[in-house]
């Protein structure tokens, strides 16, 4: 049976934000990736290019996210659909923190505005 327990999840750390993997390909998700996005209270997130549709659900917090140059302030229970080619960012300036579970599928490429593009491990 494919569980995966919390004692396996891996996690990464990147731009301020904690990345905690739960299903990917190195947990044996041949097609779909999971994780826990935690972003601690007054982060500012990196902008990035998504090279497939994700899918970020609000538990807690009150994070702004900027998706393709539109602003929103979510609240916990709030889903974001970021589509295939946008730009997004998840800002944290409030004094709590904010957690998220996110969704895509396997294979997710991000581009920074410099052009760096960066295959997360939990995403890959």
């Amino acid at each position: 049976m494919p569980v995966i327990r919390s004692t396996q999840t891996t996690v990464h750390e990147i731009h301020g934000a904690r990345f905690t993997a739960h299903a990917n390909p190195a947990t044996g998700s041949a097609e779909l990736c999971a994780w826990r996005l935690d972003v601690p209270a007054g982060t500012s997130g990196t902008a990035h290019t998504v090279s497939r549709e994700e899918i970020v659900h609000l538990l807690a917090g009150a994070p702004d996210v900027l998706l393709d140059g539109e602003r929103s302030t979510l609240a916990p229970g709030d889903t974001v659909i970021v589509p295939t080619g946008s730009s997004f960012c998840i800002d944290n300036p409030g004094d709590l923190p904010a957690t998220a579970w996110v969704t895509t599928s396997v294979g997710l490429e991000a581009t920074l505005a410099d052009g760096t593009v960066i295959a997360p491990p939990w995403a890959n």
